[in-house]
């Protein structure tokens, strides 16, 4: 735990894969704990010291509550799930969510009619461009995709533009606050596989978040908010050029953890909402749907 920055990435992803579940490592200290006190090892109870003393570093802020009432928008960010068997009734619960601005990632081209209908009295302002969409109760401007595959070599530059846009995965609007323009996006970074051949495989993933860091480090607008799925957690050095430029809602305004994925017993924080210029209320998650991920919302003031 103390060490997991030096673990090489170069073999199998294997850093990677360590920092993804890196809180989960506290779970040895209980079973190293009861060992203890089996063999009624007084140095051994002691020597735990170390390991509680170095998790608590890492993660005990975040076991209180850090959020704050208030805030000026909320915002919901959820990847509905490609197979998710009924989107009518999961756009009705975000609906519900009294979010101002939703975020979805991984719509299909047969559910986003269902969604664009569940959600129109609620959102009258909403785009969607390839496979990710915004919906918004406040005006939207100068919306335009955002291109995570601009690495992706000759053979994805090849292909047409609207093949291109039927699979994209990232966007970027402006939503018209009372206090000016804040500038959204919302993006879907590419999956990762653990397999005995490749060990943890994050070459979409990882080519993807560059290429976003890149488009986030030249956006002029002072707010700044990230909705979306990154297939990857805060710790995970992968995506540090996106970290590093924009705050977490749920280390600084949330309420434990926030695992996200998967939905039926989460143990992951993969779904993030993310910002620069404006100052995180709280953080929580919103009930399952029928996605295998959980709906992560945030509050947010100027």
């Amino acid at each position: 735990m103390l060490l997991h920055a030096q673990i090489p990435n170069g073999t199998g992803g294997l850093g990677s894969l360590v920092e993804t579940f890196l809180p989960w490592f506290g779970v040895f200290i209980p079973v190293l704990l009861a060992g203890a006190l089996w063999r009624r090892s007084a140095a051994a109870v002691v020597a735990l010291v170390l390991p509680v003393t170095v998790w608590l570093n890492l993660f005990g802020g975040l076991l209180g509550d850090k959020s704050h009432a208030g805030g000026d928008l909320t915002v919901v960010s959820h990847n509905v799930g490609a197979d998710n068997p009924d989107p009518a009734a999961t756009a009705r619960d975000l609906a519900a969510s009294g979010a101002d601005v939703l975020a979805l990632e991984e719509i299909t081209a047969q559910a986003k009619p269902l969604y664009e209908k569940e959600l129109a009295k609620t959102y009258p302002h909403h785009t969607v461009l390839g496979t990710v969409g915004l919906w918004s109760k406040l005006p939207l401007s100068d919306t335009r995709p955002v291109d995570i595959e601009q690495d992706a070599g000759p053979l994805g530059d090849a292909k047409p533009d609207e093949v291109k846009l039927a699979y994209n995965r990232a966007l970027r609007t402006t939503v018209a606050t009372d206090q000016g323009p804040l500038a959204v996006y919302v993006a879907h970074l590419g999956s990762v596989r653990v397999t005995p051949r490749t060990g943890f495989w994050t070459d979409s993933r990882d080519r993807n978040a560059q290429a976003l860091a890149e488009v986030l480090a030249a956006e002029r607008n002072e707010r700044v908010v990230l909705l979306g799925d990154i297939n990857g957690t805060v710790d995970d050095r992968a995506l540090e050029d996106i970290t590093s430029q924009l705050e977490s809602v749920q280390e600084s305004a949330g309420d434990g953890f926030g695992f996200s994925w998967p939905a039926s017993f989460p143990v992951a924080r993969i779904d993030q909402i993310l910002v620069r210029g404006v100052e995180p209320q709280s953080s929580w998650l919103l009930p399952a749907t029928g996605s295998d991920h959980l709906p992560v919302a945030a509050g947010i003031s100027w």
